[in-house]
């Protein structure tokens, strides 16, 4: 399976509101990315549904400055 594979894979989740943001930030930001902000993708793909829905709502951050700009990017294609 490649990588891109693997994570779009990932960005199936429990919420079909995350899945949606997450497979768009896949389709139209990851490639152009820095390889730094592509880490972080793959970071915050890991995490548990609620966390990662509590980051992209603002009701949690999270600590690293790279998942911030990833969560800044999903807030940003999702009009939250």
């Amino acid at each position: 399976m490649s990588e891109l594979s693997r994570l779009r894979w990932q960005c199936r989740r429990g919420m079909k509101e995350l899945d949606v943001l997450l497979e768009a930030y896949l389709n139209n930001n990851f490639s152009q990315a820095a390889e730094a902000e592509q880490q972080a993708f793959t970071v915050l793909l890991e995490l548990p549904d609620p966390i990662l829905m509590a980051y992209i709502v603002g009701r949690a951050s999270p600590e690293a400055e790279e998942q911030c700009r990833v969560i800044d990017t999903l807030r940003r294609t999702s009009g939250v």
